[in-house]
C-alpha cells in the first residue's frame, strides 16, 4: 500500500493504518533503534511507541514523507530511552557518533536539543548539495547510527574511504554552517 493511502487510512481512524504501517515500515523503525539501543526487548518496544506516537500525530500532520517521518519519531524515541536507560553512564557508544559532529554543529549542553528547525534547514539544504554516496552515507552514519564496517560493506567501499568522506563532508557541513552564519 503507498504511503498516501496510509495516511488516508489514519485520518479515517482506521485501525488498518497501525498494521499497513507495520508491514511497510516495522523492519526499518526495528533497524533504527536496535542500532541505538543495542537490545531487542527495547528496540521493539520504541517500534510499538512508534506506532502509536504516529497514531496520536495523524491527525493533524499530514506527513509528505512517511517513511522519513515514522524515522524521525522512532528515533527520537530510541534516543530518549537510550538516555534513560544510561543516564548515569558516561561511556556509550552513541558518544562515538556525536563526538565526530561536535565541530560541524552548534555548540549546547545536548546536542540534540540544539538541532532546531534553523539547524536542520540548513543541514538539509547542506545535503542536498553533495553528491548521493557523501550524502547517503552521512545520513546512513548519523541518523541511522550505522556503523563504519556495515556502511563499508553497504557501499562497497574500504572502512577508511568511508571514514575519509565522512571527514571531508563533517569539515564542508562546518565551512557552509559558518558561512550561513550558524554559531558552532
Amino acid at each position: 500500500m503507498n504511503d498516501k493511502k496510509i495516511v488516508q487510512l489514519f485520518f479515517e481512524r482506521s485501525q488498518q493504518a497501525i498494521t499497513e504501517l507495520s508491514l511497510k515500515y516495522g523492519k526499518i523503525c526495528f533497524h533504527i533503534a536496535l542500532n541505538i539501543l543495542k537490545c531487542n526487548e527495547d528496540a521493539e518496544e520504541c517500534e510499538n511507541d512508534t506506532y502509536l506516537k504516529t497514531w496520536n500525530s495523524i491527525p493533524p500532520d499530514a506527513p509528505m514523507y512517511l517513511r522519513a517521518y515514522v524515522s524521525r519519531i522512532v528515533r527520537n524515541l530510541a534516543l530518549s530511552k537510550y538516555r534513560y536507560n544510561h543516564r548515569q553512564m558516561r561511556d556509550s557508544h552513541l558518544q562515538v557518533y556525536l563526538s565526530e559532529l561536535q565541530d560541524c554543529i552548534p555548540a549546547s549542553q545536548d546536542v540534540e536539543a540544539s538541532a532546531d528547525d534553523t539547524v536542520n534547514r540548513a543541514i538539509g539544504a547542506f545535503l542536498s548539495t553533495q553528491d548521493l554516496t557523501a550524502r547517503a552515507l552521512f545520513i546512513q552514519r548519523y541518523f541511522y547510527m550505522e556503523k563504519i564496517s556495515v556502511l563499508s560493506k553497504k557501499f562497497g567501499l574500504k572502512e577508511s574511504t568511508v571514514s575519509t568522506k565522512l571527514n571531508r563532508t563533517r569539515l564542508k557541513l562546518k565551512q557552509y554552517l559558518e558561512r550561513e552564519g550558524i554559531v558552532l
